[in-house]
């Protein structure tokens, strides 16, 4: 009975490891084989956008990074950037592998926002975040783009996102992620004085965007009115808007799951999203310095093995590395959560 019961167990856990390998075989595959075919990953390239102002820019280019290594798509980034940042972003990118290169564009504007109340806008949050808000008509010619946070980070590939766009009803127009999944330490629900999405509010962190449609529905229009008449509630500034719209057209909406955008409330006291624990995590959005501080120490070990991962080194070392810097943190609900996927991929290690 005793040797019945192992050999279920070594079954058991070989089905879970090779289930694993298969949803990561694409990004181990570009790891290994250069690209063949330059023009069929161009018919599938990912529009990747983002606003980097102020001292955000080492956050920027390990969510670049990240994106990079994670898949081998055609990648475009659009920044949106102060003069100070472009320098910086210039700099370290130039220096990035050629085959790197090779399979991504970059495209850095100047932040821009409507003639109207321009100072207003660039201060509503954090420098310039609010940039998102404009983007149907800061690019005009695009259909679709994915809008990150600089403090996001990838952990499977990004084609895993973008490829909601192709799940959207001929209504939705914006995929984003819950903002947490607890009424007890949610915000939206206990603390704002505005209209928010659904019970527990939205994080914008990740905000996948048909440009499209956004701009059939007259988005820029309802971004102004929606501003005009809650400006004195909000402290969350563009997210606010972002919530307050959706709750009067939640039609418009996809909601992603919980791991497409795991941000830290989701298991700063317990784990609130099965989907990581069962699938795993896509993104990480370190909100609130996650990443740079000392507060979620799980967290930060996942961002820092990215930021110190070198285009060259395969993707098996970026995972090993990641599991002795979790290791290393307290025990933690973050540390279970983020370990639960990794020690499957490393069992073999």
């Amino acid at each position: 009975m005793a040797r019945q019961t192992q050999l279920v167990l070594r079954v058991a856990s070989l089905a879970s490891f090779l289930f694993i390998l298969l949803r990561l075989f694409g990004v181990f595959k570009a790891q290994q084989q250069p690209h063949q075919d330059g023009l069929n990953e161009k018919t599938r390239e990912i529009h990747i956008a983002a606003a980097v102002c102020g001292n955000r820019a080492t956050q920027a280019l390990v969510m670049m990074k990240s994106a990079l290594i994670m898949c081998s798509n055609f990648i475009r980034f659009t920044l949106f950037v102060d003069s100070e940042t472009s320098n910086v972003l210039n700099e370290t990118i130039r220096l990035w592998p050629d085959n790197i290169l090779k399979r991504m564009s970059l495209d850095m504007r100047p932040i821009s926002f409507p003639k109207d109340n321009a100072d207003e806008w660039k201060t509503l949050f954090k420098p310039c975040s609010s940039v998102r808000l404009f983007l149907p008509n800061l690019l005009k010619k695009e259909d679709s783009i994915l809008y990150m946070d600089v403090d996001t980070v990838f952990l499977s590939s990004p084609l895993h996102i973008w490829q909601h766009l192709s799940k959207m009803n001929t209504t939705q127009m914006v995929a984003l992620g819950p903002e947490t999944q607890d009424y007890t330490i949610g915000w939206y629900p206990q603390f704002t004085n505005h209209p928010y999405y659904g019970k527990y509010g939205l994080n914008a962190g990740v905000m996948l965007m048909n440009l499209t449609k956004m701009r059939q529905f007259g988005w820029e229009k309802y971004v102004i009115h929606v501003y005009e008449q809650y400006k004195n509630r909000i402290l969350w500034g563009d997210q606010d808007v972002i919530n307050a719209i959706f709750h009067f057209h939640p039609e418009k909406l996809y909601v992603f799951p919980c791991h497409h955008n795991y941000v830290p409330g989701q298991c700063s006291i317990t784990s609130l999203c099965q989907e990581a624990e069962q699938q795993g995590v896509y993104i990480i959005h370190g909100y609130a310095d996650a990443f740079i501080s000392d507060q979620l120490p799980a967290l930060k070990a996942i961002y820092t093995s990215i930021q110190q991962h070198s285009f060259g080194d395969n993707l098996q070392m970026l995972f090993v590395n990641m599991k002795e810097n979790l290791m290393k943190t307290p025990t933690s609900s973050c540390r279970t959560v983020m370990s639960s996927f990794f020690k499957l991929v490393l069992m073999v290690s």
